[in-house]
C-alpha cells in the first residue's frame, strides 16, 4: 500500500504509532507498523474495522494478532501465493496425465500402421514397396520425435519434483509459525472458513501457558522460548491426527477440530494437560529444577460464531474463566 501523506502529516502518524506500539506493548517491527501506520491512516476499512472490533472485545493485541491482520489484509500476494499452492499441484498431475496419454496414442498409432501395411495391394509389389518405406520412415521419424518428447518429459518431471520441494517450503513459510512450528493464525482462519463453508461442526481449544512470562522474567527470554516450544510440542503430539493447533497469542496456542463435541474435545484437552505437567525444566546453572508449567484450557463450540476471531476469543474467554477460577478448564457454554 501506498502512503502520500506530507512530512508533517507522516510525522504526526508515527507520533501515533509510536503511542499504538507502545500501549500494546508491540515491538517496532517492520510488520507491526506497517499495520500500525495503515491502522492510524485510515485508508483500508476492513483492517481498521477487524483490528476495532478486537480491541472493543478486549482481545489481547500481539504480534500474532498483527502478523495476522498483516497477512488477511495487507499482503498483496498472499491470496494468489496461496491460489498458487492450491493449484499448481493438479496443473502439473495433469500434465503428467497429458504425457501418459500422449504414449499410448503414439503408441496405438504405430499399430495402425502395421495394420495398414498388411492391407497393401499385393498385386503391385514394387508401389507397395515404395509405400512400405515411407511409411516405415514416417513411423522411424514419429518414433524418434516420440524419444525427444520422452527425454523433455524427464527433465520436466525432475522439474516438477524441484518445484513440489519449493512449494511445500514456501507453503510451510506461509502458514507455520518458524518459532513454535505450530500453524500461523491466519491457516487457522482460513480452515474455520472451509470448515463452516461445508456446515462442519466446530470445536476450539484455547490454552494458555499462565507462568509464561514468570519464566521469562526470572530465567530470561531464552528459558522462556524452551517452556513455548516444549509446550507446543506436547500440544503438536495429542492433536496430530485429530486436529490442527496453532500459536494465536504470545503465550496461548488454539486448537481447531472438526466434527466433535466439547464432552469430546475435553478429553483431549485433558491429555494435554496431563502431557504438559510430565514437562521437566533443569537450570544449567546450580542443576536446580525450575518451577511446572502451569496451564489454563478453554473448551467451546461454535454456534453462531461467523469467524474464527469471534471462536478463538470465545476459547480465550473460557481460558481465562478458568485461570480466574483456579481449575484447569472450563467449557463454555
Amino acid at each position: 500500500m501506498m502512503f502520500h501523506d506530507s512530512m508533517a502529516n507522516a510525522q504526526e502518524k508515527m507520533t501515533q504509532v509510536c503511542l499504538f506500539l507502545e500501549q500494546y506493548h508491540l515491538p517496532p517491527t517492520p510488520m507491526n507498523y506497517h499495520v500500525a501506520y495503515t491502522y492510524i491512516s485510515k485508508c483500508d476499512q476492513a483492517l481498521n474495522k477487524a483490528l476495532e472490533q478486537a480491541i472493543n472485545n478486549k482481545q489481547t493485541i500481539d504480534s500474532i494478532y498483527i502478523e495476522h491482520l498483516y497477512f488477511e489484509f495487507l499482503n498483496p500476494g498472499h491470496k494468489t501465493e496461496t491460489e498458487l499452492l492450491q493449484n499448481v499441484d493438479g496443473v502439473l498431475t495433469n500434465l503428467s496425465r497429458t504425457t501418459n496419454e500422449s504414449h499410448k496414442q503414439i503408441s496405438s498409432f504405430a499399430q495402425s500402421i502395421s495394420a495398414c501395411i498388411q492391407t497393401l495391394d499385393e498385386g503391385n509389389l514394387a508401389k507397395s514397396r515404395k509405400a512400405i518405406v515411407q511409411l516405415s520412415q514416417t513411423t522411424e521419424g514419429l518414433l524418434q520425435q516420440h524419444q525427444m518428447f520422452k527425454t523433455q518429459m524427464k527433465k520436466a518431471r525432475l522439474m516438477y519434483i524441484k518445484s513440489q520441494q519449493q512449494l511445500q517450503q514456501l507453503r510451510k513459510q506461509h502458514i507455520i509459525d518458524p518459532q513454535t512450528g505450530l500453524y500461523k493464525r491466519h491457516y487457522l482462519n482460513q480452515q474455520t472458513q472451509a470448515w463452516m463453508a461445508k456446515d462442519k461442526s466446530i470445536c476450539a481449544i484455547a490454552i494458555q501457558i499462565t507462568n509464561l512470562d514468570d519464566f521469562t522474567q526470572q530465567y530470561g527470554d531464552l528459558v522462556g522460548d524452551v517452556v513455548l516450544n516444549r509446550v507446543a510440542k506436547k500440544v503438536q503430539k495429542y492433536v496430530f491426527e485429530s486436529g490442527l493447533p496453532g500459536r494465536t497469542r504470545k503465550q496461548e496456542f488454539t486448537v481447531l477440530l472438526a466434527d466433535i463435541e466439547p464432552s469430546t474435545a475435553n478429553v483431549i484437552a485433558e491429555k494435554i494437560k496431563k502431557g504438559v505437567e510430565r514437562l521437566k525444566f533443569v537450570s544449567t546453572k546450580g542443576n536446580m529444577e525450575l518451577p511446572r508449567i502451569e496451564l489454563a484450557l478453554g473448551i467451546t463450540k461454535r454456534y453462531q460464531e461467523q469467524s474464527f476471531d469471534e471462536l478463538a476469543h470465545k476459547a480465550h474467554l473460557a481460558a481465562h474463566k478458568a485461570h480466574l477460577c483456579g481449575q484447569t478448564s472450563f467449557i463454555a457454554p
